[in-house]
């Protein structure tokens, strides 16, 4: 094979047209942002996870290339699809951004070519939803062109699995796809492993971030009743952790953010009621986890309340990180988001410092200087490795921390509030 289109050149797509270019591989990513192409084509990256310079290299090497015509998939041995597969404001699937693409390749599609799918999705997406779009083109799937599923296993921001070094779950529609994708795959990825189908597949990835998405409801859950117990629940998670078996540390937070583990439990609960099955527990662990914004808000309020004898309506509130982890410019679904919403709502006058994230749009803010003291309470909601926390708590006149940041620093101090 000597091209490959990714179509979608966000967090998974860039980075896999990075580890295919290394490997010496011909890639066009396909993205109808003008922008992005343009910025790609310069050599600018903005994701976090491939460089401006590795960006460059690979152009100036000619593997890597980028276009908004749908028509550079003509010329491409395989085809992957690694596009965002958002929630409807009903908490539905919404594939509208993922079918429509497919319909673009299935009028370019052509025989003996390969498409993998990489969105996260339901079990039974590529089977019921691609495959007769792909099949409209007069070609069948498994006969005339191969059709896969590899679910995307980016983790934002790590350095020790990375795009290549992650091993690659992959379930072709039949032998010959799952084989010709395992091929593809093995000529850039360190680790490939064949499941016995798509929708195989496409549950492996829902159990990973599900299994992540219960847990941390599960010491949520606790952090609120050591609340009320006037425990700390960091200690007590520090002392499980020192259990060599049997126990997998997960950390409270303010809620959970990013592109998969707000959205993917929602995909299988959805996905289980067509078959007359409830999944309780993970809509449950949705439940507690999308309840964590609302209790942090009344933290804050009491913080600033017995810690400083104010009200939280007319008191200046930093929100200091805004990502939805630490380390990286990614806010999707981020809990500061929603934070920021109840405590202005609250009638809070806030502002955010973060030096990953110079913009909020939807809310209309931009950082601000990182200046402590000038805020009635500082709320710790993202991490980064590049603040100062010792400043933060010596400057601030009040801290509420929801990361356990003050923690980590040793720092014990009477105006620091934790989750």
């Amino acid at each position: 094979m000597s091209e490959i289109g990714i179509v979608g050149a966000g967090y998974v797509g860039v980075p896999l047209a990075e580890a295919f270019g290394r490997a010496g591989r011909s890639v066009v990513l396909v993205e109808i942002e003008p922008a992005r192409v343009e910025q790609l084509n310069r050599g600018e990256s903005y994701v976090d996870d491939v460089s401006s310079e590795t960006l460059r290299e690979l152009l100036d090497a000619g593997h890597i290339s980028a276009t908004t015509d749908y028509d550079a998939l003509r010329e491409c041995d395989a085809i992957l699809i690694a596009l965002p597969t958002p929630l409807s404001a009903q908490r539905e699937p919404d594939l509208s951004i993922v079918v429509d693409a497919t319909r673009d390749i299935s009028t370019r599609l052509r025989e003996g070519q390969l498409v993998v799918l990489e969105s996260t999705t339901y079990p039974g997406t590529t089977r019921e939803r691609l495959q007769p779009i792909l099949e409209e083109s007069g070609l069948k799937a498994g006969e005339d062109f191969h059709l896969a599923f590899s679910p995307e296993r980016v983790d934002p921001g790590r350095e020790d699995w990375t795009t290549k070094t992650t091993p690659k779950v992959v379930g072709g529609l039949t032998e010959a796809c799952t084989k010709r994708a395992v091929e593809l795959y093995e000529t850039a990825l360190d680790t490939v492993l064949p499941v016995s189908s798509p929708e195989a597949a496409e549950l492996t990835k829902l159990l990973e971030n599900i299994f992540r998405s219960v847990n941390i409801a599960l010491v949520n859950e606790l952090a609120q009743l050591c609340d009320r117990m006037g425990l700390d629940v960091w200690e007590i998670v520090d002392a499980a952790s020192t259990k060599p078996f049997g126990f997998m540390r997960f950390e409270p937070g303010p809620g959970l953010g990013g592109h998969c583990l707000p959205v993917d439990p929602f995909y299988l609960s959805w996905k289980a009621r067509q078959y007359d099955f409830y999944t309780e527990f993970i809509e449950l662990a949705g439940k507690v986890n999308a309840n964590m914004p609302y209790f942090c808000r009344s933290l804050i309020s009491q913080a600033l309340n017995h810690g400083r004898e104010l009200s939280l309506k007319g008191s200046k509130v930093l929100i200091l990180g805004v990502s939805y982890k630490a380390d990286v410019q990614d806010t999707r679904e981020s809990p500061a988001l929603k934070l920021i919403e109840l405590l202005r709502n609250a009638g809070a006058e806030v502002a955010y410092h973060d030096p990953h994230v110079p913009k909020l749009h939807g809310p209309g803010l931009e950082s601000v200087p990182l200046e402590p003291g000038e805020h009635d309470c500082v709320v710790i909601v993202t991490a980064h490795s590049a603040i100062d926390y010792e400043r933060v708590i010596e400057e601030a006149l009040l801290v509420v921390d929801l990361r356990n940041a003050s923690g980590r620093n040793g720092r014990v101090d009477g105006k620091v509030w934790k989750l």
